[in-house]
Protein backbone atom coordinates (compact mmCIF):
# COMPACT_ATOMS: atom_id res chain seq x y z
CA UNK A 1 0.00 0.00 0.00
CA UNK A 2 1.42 3.67 -1.00
CA UNK A 3 1.96 5.86 1.65
CA UNK A 4 -0.80 8.30 0.30
CA UNK A 5 -3.30 5.52 0.76
CA UNK A 6 -2.07 5.11 4.35
CA UNK A 7 -2.40 8.87 5.28
CA UNK A 8 -5.82 8.68 3.91
CA UNK A 9 -7.06 5.91 5.73
CA UNK A 10 -6.14 7.30 9.06
CA UNK A 11 -7.43 10.21 8.43
CA UNK A 12 -10.25 8.57 7.61
CA UNK A 13 -10.14 7.01 10.99
CA UNK A 14 -9.68 10.13 13.11
CA UNK A 15 -12.96 11.51 11.36
CA UNK A 16 -14.86 8.73 12.17
CA UNK A 17 -17.48 9.07 14.83
CA UNK A 18 -16.22 6.91 18.01
CA UNK A 19 -17.42 3.65 17.89
CA UNK A 20 -18.23 3.50 13.76
CA UNK A 21 -16.53 0.75 12.07
CA UNK A 22 -14.85 1.01 8.98
CA UNK A 23 -16.78 -1.03 6.33
CA UNK A 24 -14.56 -4.04 5.62
CA UNK A 25 -14.99 -7.22 3.82
CA UNK A 26 -14.28 -11.24 4.21
CA UNK A 27 -15.03 -14.04 1.80
CA UNK A 28 -14.97 -17.83 2.87
CA UNK A 29 -16.02 -20.87 1.89
CA UNK A 30 -19.40 -19.79 -0.50
CA UNK A 31 -20.13 -16.59 1.66
CA UNK A 32 -18.94 -12.86 1.32
CA UNK A 33 -19.40 -10.37 4.08
CA UNK A 34 -19.71 -6.94 4.40
CA UNK A 35 -19.38 -4.89 7.59
CA UNK A 36 -20.51 -1.67 7.04
CA UNK A 37 -19.62 1.83 8.47
CA UNK A 38 -23.33 2.07 9.49
CA UNK A 39 -23.20 -0.90 11.79
CA UNK A 40 -25.09 -3.71 9.27
CA UNK A 41 -23.60 -6.70 7.99
CA UNK A 42 -24.29 -7.59 4.59
CA UNK A 43 -23.83 -11.69 4.50
CA UNK A 44 -24.38 -13.41 0.55
CA UNK A 45 -24.31 -16.80 -0.20
CA UNK A 46 -21.97 -16.27 -3.33
CA UNK A 47 -22.25 -19.50 -4.79
CA UNK A 48 -24.63 -18.67 -7.90
CA UNK A 49 -23.58 -20.92 -10.60
CA UNK A 50 -25.26 -23.72 -7.96
CA UNK A 51 -28.36 -21.24 -7.17
CA UNK A 52 -26.38 -20.13 -3.75
CA UNK A 53 -27.12 -24.16 -2.91
CA UNK A 54 -24.89 -24.74 0.45
CA UNK A 55 -22.74 -27.35 -0.04
CA UNK A 56 -20.89 -28.84 3.33
CA UNK A 57 -17.95 -26.42 3.10
CA UNK A 58 -20.83 -23.32 3.00
CA UNK A 59 -23.02 -25.00 5.89
CA UNK A 60 -19.25 -24.50 7.90
CA UNK A 61 -18.97 -21.36 6.69
CA UNK A 62 -22.59 -19.67 7.45
CA UNK A 63 -22.22 -21.38 11.07
CA UNK A 64 -19.04 -19.75 11.88
CA UNK A 65 -20.06 -16.17 10.23
CA UNK A 66 -22.78 -15.82 12.93
CA UNK A 67 -20.50 -17.39 15.81
CA UNK A 68 -18.29 -14.28 14.83
CA UNK A 69 -21.01 -12.05 14.50
CA UNK A 70 -22.23 -12.94 18.63
CA UNK A 71 -18.79 -10.81 19.54
CA UNK A 72 -18.70 -8.44 16.98
CA UNK A 73 -19.85 -5.34 18.28
CA UNK A 74 -19.69 -3.30 15.43
CA UNK A 75 -22.17 -5.50 14.22
CA UNK A 76 -25.45 -4.52 15.06
CA UNK A 77 -28.33 -6.02 12.30
CA UNK A 78 -27.66 -7.92 9.42
CA UNK A 79 -28.88 -8.54 5.66
CA UNK A 80 -28.66 -11.81 4.49
CA UNK A 81 -29.05 -12.33 0.58
CA UNK A 82 -27.74 -14.54 -2.14
CA UNK A 83 -25.54 -13.41 -5.17
CA UNK A 84 -27.11 -12.92 -8.68
CA UNK A 85 -31.15 -12.74 -9.92
CA UNK A 86 -31.77 -16.51 -10.57
CA UNK A 87 -32.19 -17.61 -6.29
CA UNK A 88 -31.88 -16.40 -3.21
CA UNK A 89 -30.75 -20.18 -2.35
CA UNK A 90 -32.17 -23.67 -3.43
CA UNK A 91 -31.20 -25.24 -0.48
CA UNK A 92 -28.55 -27.79 0.11
CA UNK A 93 -26.43 -28.72 -3.05
CA UNK A 94 -27.56 -31.88 -4.34
CA UNK A 95 -24.06 -32.82 -5.50
CA UNK A 96 -23.16 -33.04 -1.57
CA UNK A 97 -22.66 -36.49 0.05
CA UNK A 98 -23.67 -36.25 4.03
CA UNK A 99 -22.37 -39.35 5.76
CA UNK A 100 -24.86 -40.28 7.94
CA UNK A 101 -24.46 -42.61 11.15
CA UNK A 102 -26.23 -46.32 11.19
CA UNK A 103 -28.71 -46.08 14.18
CA UNK A 104 -32.20 -45.29 13.20
CA UNK A 105 -32.06 -42.60 16.26
CA UNK A 106 -29.54 -40.42 14.94
CA UNK A 107 -29.38 -38.09 11.84
CA UNK A 108 -26.55 -35.49 10.87
CA UNK A 109 -28.67 -32.39 9.30
CA UNK A 110 -25.70 -30.06 7.63
CA UNK A 111 -28.28 -27.26 7.92
CA UNK A 112 -29.42 -27.57 11.24
CA UNK A 113 -27.08 -25.02 12.25
CA UNK A 114 -26.87 -22.68 9.18
CA UNK A 115 -29.60 -20.30 11.05
CA UNK A 116 -28.24 -16.86 13.12
CA UNK A 117 -31.03 -17.97 15.78
CA UNK A 118 -29.31 -21.61 16.19
CA UNK A 119 -26.15 -20.26 16.44
CA UNK A 120 -27.04 -17.60 19.28
CA UNK A 121 -27.19 -15.17 17.75
CA UNK A 122 -29.55 -12.74 18.65
CA UNK A 123 -28.89 -9.66 16.73
CA UNK A 124 -31.33 -8.65 13.86
CA UNK A 125 -31.19 -10.48 10.55
CA UNK A 126 -33.40 -9.37 7.86
CA UNK A 127 -33.61 -11.63 4.73
CA UNK A 128 -33.46 -9.75 1.04
CA UNK A 129 -34.75 -12.23 -1.56
CA UNK A 130 -34.54 -12.49 -5.25
CA UNK A 131 -35.41 -15.20 -7.71
CA UNK A 132 -35.79 -18.31 -6.27
CA UNK A 133 -36.32 -19.33 -2.55
CA UNK A 134 -36.84 -23.02 -2.36
CA UNK A 135 -36.29 -25.98 0.33
CA UNK A 136 -33.13 -25.31 2.74
CA UNK A 137 -33.38 -21.73 2.37
CA UNK A 138 -36.25 -21.76 4.97
CA UNK A 139 -33.73 -22.88 7.65
CA UNK A 140 -32.38 -18.97 6.75
CA UNK A 141 -35.58 -17.37 5.86
CA UNK A 142 -37.42 -19.18 9.02
CA UNK A 143 -34.45 -17.50 11.29
CA UNK A 144 -34.82 -13.96 9.87
CA UNK A 145 -36.79 -11.26 11.32
CA UNK A 146 -38.70 -10.65 8.28
CA UNK A 147 -38.15 -10.96 4.70
CA UNK A 148 -37.97 -8.09 1.84
CA UNK A 149 -38.44 -9.70 -1.81
CA UNK A 150 -38.03 -8.16 -4.97
CA UNK A 151 -40.98 -8.93 -7.37
CA UNK A 152 -39.04 -11.81 -9.07
CA UNK A 153 -38.87 -13.89 -6.82
CA UNK A 154 -40.74 -17.50 -5.82
CA UNK A 155 -40.73 -19.27 -2.71
CA UNK A 156 -41.55 -23.57 -3.42
CA UNK A 157 -40.50 -26.60 -1.27
CA UNK A 158 -39.36 -29.49 -3.64
CA UNK A 159 -39.10 -32.42 -0.75
CA UNK A 160 -42.38 -34.15 -1.72
CA UNK A 161 -41.70 -34.13 -5.25
CA UNK A 162 -38.51 -36.12 -4.58
CA UNK A 163 -39.52 -38.69 -2.19
CA UNK A 164 -38.42 -36.71 0.85
CA UNK A 165 -40.03 -35.44 4.06
CA UNK A 166 -40.27 -31.61 4.59
CA UNK A 167 -40.02 -31.59 8.26
CA UNK A 168 -37.51 -28.95 8.80
CA UNK A 169 -38.31 -26.31 6.32
CA UNK A 170 -42.35 -26.89 6.79
CA UNK A 171 -41.53 -26.58 10.75
CA UNK A 172 -40.51 -22.95 9.86
CA UNK A 173 -42.48 -22.28 7.01
CA UNK A 174 -45.55 -23.06 9.77
CA UNK A 175 -44.17 -20.27 11.82
CA UNK A 176 -44.23 -17.65 9.59
CA UNK A 177 -47.34 -18.31 7.46
CA UNK A 178 -50.51 -19.09 7.79
CA UNK A 179 -51.60 -23.14 8.63
CA UNK A 180 -53.19 -23.73 5.55
CA UNK A 181 -50.29 -21.42 3.27
CA UNK A 182 -47.47 -23.68 4.51
CA UNK A 183 -49.27 -27.22 4.56
CA UNK A 184 -50.01 -26.39 0.73
CA UNK A 185 -46.40 -24.70 0.12
CA UNK A 186 -45.06 -28.02 1.60
CA UNK A 187 -47.64 -30.75 0.05
CA UNK A 188 -47.54 -29.34 -3.69
CA UNK A 189 -43.92 -29.62 -3.84
CA UNK A 190 -42.78 -28.51 -7.73
CA UNK A 191 -46.15 -28.07 -9.29
CA UNK A 192 -46.49 -24.74 -7.60
CA UNK A 193 -44.45 -21.59 -6.90
CA UNK A 194 -45.60 -19.20 -4.37
CA UNK A 195 -45.07 -15.57 -6.47
CA UNK A 196 -43.42 -12.74 -4.32
CA UNK A 197 -47.13 -10.76 -4.32
CA UNK A 198 -48.86 -13.36 -3.21
CA UNK A 199 -46.34 -14.05 -0.16
CA UNK A 200 -46.71 -10.29 0.58
CA UNK A 201 -50.47 -10.84 0.87
CA UNK A 202 -50.55 -13.43 3.48
CA UNK A 203 -47.31 -11.68 5.46
CA UNK A 204 -44.35 -14.41 4.80
CA UNK A 205 -42.92 -10.98 3.14
CA UNK A 206 -42.90 -7.58 4.59
CA UNK A 207 -42.24 -5.16 1.68
CA UNK A 208 -41.85 -5.44 -2.06
CA UNK A 209 -39.46 -4.06 -4.38
CA UNK A 210 -38.54 -4.00 -8.10
CA UNK A 211 -36.66 -6.40 -9.33
CA UNK A 212 -32.68 -6.17 -8.26
CA UNK A 213 -34.06 -3.69 -5.26
CA UNK A 214 -34.90 -6.21 -2.61
CA UNK A 215 -30.58 -5.85 -0.56
CA UNK A 216 -30.96 -1.73 -0.68
CA UNK A 217 -34.46 -1.93 0.95
CA UNK A 218 -33.13 -4.77 3.03
CA UNK A 219 -30.05 -2.43 3.43
CA UNK A 220 -32.47 0.50 5.04
CA UNK A 221 -34.03 -1.26 6.83
CA UNK A 222 -31.22 -2.53 9.06
CA UNK A 223 -29.73 0.93 9.26
CA UNK A 224 -32.33 2.24 10.68
CA UNK A 225 -32.25 -0.89 13.29
CA UNK A 226 -28.18 -0.76 13.91
CA UNK A 227 -29.29 3.01 14.89
CA UNK A 228 -30.69 2.06 17.59
CA UNK A 229 -29.13 0.93 21.19
CA UNK A 230 -28.44 -2.47 20.44
CA UNK A 231 -29.19 -3.81 24.14
CA UNK A 232 -33.16 -2.36 23.54
CA UNK A 233 -32.41 -4.09 19.88
CA UNK A 234 -31.86 -7.70 20.80
CA UNK A 235 -33.63 -8.13 24.01
CA UNK A 236 -36.76 -7.00 21.79
CA UNK A 237 -35.48 -9.41 19.34
CA UNK A 238 -35.27 -12.60 21.97
CA UNK A 239 -39.01 -11.34 23.56
CA UNK A 240 -39.84 -11.69 20.24
CA UNK A 241 -38.39 -15.58 19.59
CA UNK A 242 -39.63 -15.80 23.52
CA UNK A 243 -43.28 -15.90 21.63
CA UNK A 244 -43.04 -18.83 19.76
CA UNK A 245 -40.27 -20.92 21.24
CA UNK A 246 -41.83 -23.55 23.36
CA UNK A 247 -43.94 -24.79 19.82
CA UNK A 248 -41.17 -24.59 17.39
CA UNK A 249 -38.74 -26.37 19.76
CA UNK A 250 -41.56 -29.40 20.32
CA UNK A 251 -41.88 -29.23 16.11
CA UNK A 252 -37.81 -29.60 15.63
CA UNK A 253 -37.45 -32.16 18.31
CA UNK A 254 -40.02 -34.33 15.87
CA UNK A 255 -38.02 -33.48 12.81
CA UNK A 256 -35.23 -36.04 12.49
CA UNK A 257 -37.63 -39.33 13.11
CA UNK A 258 -39.98 -37.87 10.79
CA UNK A 259 -37.03 -37.14 8.48
CA UNK A 260 -35.55 -41.23 9.37
CA UNK A 261 -38.77 -42.64 9.07
CA UNK A 262 -40.39 -40.57 5.76
CA UNK A 263 -37.68 -39.94 3.29
CA UNK A 264 -37.29 -42.92 0.37
CA UNK A 265 -33.47 -44.33 0.00
CA UNK A 266 -31.37 -41.64 -1.98
CA UNK A 267 -31.25 -43.66 -5.24
CA UNK A 268 -35.11 -43.68 -5.20
CA UNK A 269 -35.00 -39.91 -4.65
CA UNK A 270 -32.00 -39.40 -7.53
CA UNK A 271 -34.62 -41.56 -9.73
CA UNK A 272 -37.21 -38.94 -8.78
CA UNK A 273 -34.97 -35.88 -9.43
CA UNK A 274 -33.63 -37.09 -12.72
CA UNK A 275 -37.53 -37.26 -14.33
CA UNK A 276 -38.97 -34.66 -12.44
CA UNK A 277 -41.37 -31.98 -15.11
CA UNK A 278 -40.11 -28.67 -15.62
CA UNK A 279 -43.46 -27.15 -15.30
CA UNK A 280 -44.83 -25.65 -12.68
CA UNK A 281 -48.00 -22.97 -11.83
CA UNK A 282 -47.32 -19.63 -10.04
CA UNK A 283 -49.81 -18.35 -7.49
Amino acid sequence: MSGDGASSEAEDDARRPPGTAQARGEAGAGVRTEVRADGVALVTLDRPARHNAIDLATAAELTAVWRRFRFDDDVRAVVLTGAGDRAFCTGIDRSATVPQPGSPYSLDDPLRSVGPKSCDLWKPVVAAVGGMACGGAFYLLGEAEFIVAAENATFFDPHTTYGMVSAYEAIHMAQRMPFGEAARLALMGTAERLTARRAYEIGLVSELTAPGGAVDAALRAAAVIAACPPEAVQGTVRALWAAKEATLERALSLAPHLISLGNLPPEQQARLFASRERGHRLR
